[in-house]
Order: structure tokens, then sequence, then C-alpha cells
């Protein structure tokens, strides 16, 4: 049981680590990114694999901690739980935000190369 419970540890390190890295990467897309719509794409990247994977890696580390005792179940419960919404939520907060901004046309961006919420409306707004 030793040795499960230190394969557990390093593979949730390792997707720690992961969602370090994809963090890294999405503030850098957020800082150089041209557009709200392409930054919203790296937030949501950030999102989903810098706080889903780390979650289900901490929920690992948890499982094979033997030092935390009966807690560990209901310490990697709750992250399993936490990265379950996450993954759920993420996308459909990002989804909301873009609508919001494309309908309220406060983000625009040109060259378009399809809009099938301005041709529903019948106009041309370039």
């Amino acid at each position: 049981m030793d040795v499960l419970n230190n394969v557990l540890i390093v593979i949730g390190e390792i997707m720690v680590a992961v969602g370090a890295v994809a963090d890294l990467i999405a503030s850098t897309g957020m800082n150089r990114f041209p557009n709200f719509f392409v930054r919203l794409h790296a937030a949501t990247v950030g999102t989903i694999w810098g706080a889903f994977v780390p979650l289900i890696g901490a929920s690992l580390i948890s499982i094979g901690a033997d030092f935390l005792g009966p807690y560990r179940y209901f310490a990697a419960g709750g992250a399993v739980v936490t990265a379950v919404l996450v993954l759920i939520l993420a996308p459909a907060g990002s989804h909301a935000l873009a609508r919001a901004a494309h309908r309220s046309r406060a983000a625009r961006v040109f060259p378009k190369v399809v809009d099938h919420l301005e041709e529903d409306r019948g106009g041309s707004d370039a």
C-alpha cells in the first residue's frame, strides 16, 4: 500500500505542476493576445488547465497522504467536487461573457469572417 500511496502523490504533484505551467501560459496569452475574445479563450484555458487539473492532483495527493488519516477522503472529495464544478461552470461563464460582449458590440473584431448574429439582424455594421 505504501508504493501505491507514493505513486498517487507523485502523479498528483505532476498534475499540480502541469496546472502551474498552464497558468503561466494563460497569463502570457492574456497579456499578448490582441482582442477580447482571444483573451477570453486564454482565460478559459487557464481556468480549466490551471484549476481543474491541479484540483484533481490535490485530491490524488490527499488520498495518498497517510498523515491526514480518515480526513484524507474528505479533502479528496472536496477537491473532486470543486474540480467538477469548475469544469462545468467555467465554459458556461466564458460563453456568457463572450455572448454579452458580442451582443453589446463592445468588443469588435476586424476582419470578420462570419458573423451569424449580424446576418440574423439583417445588416452589415462594417
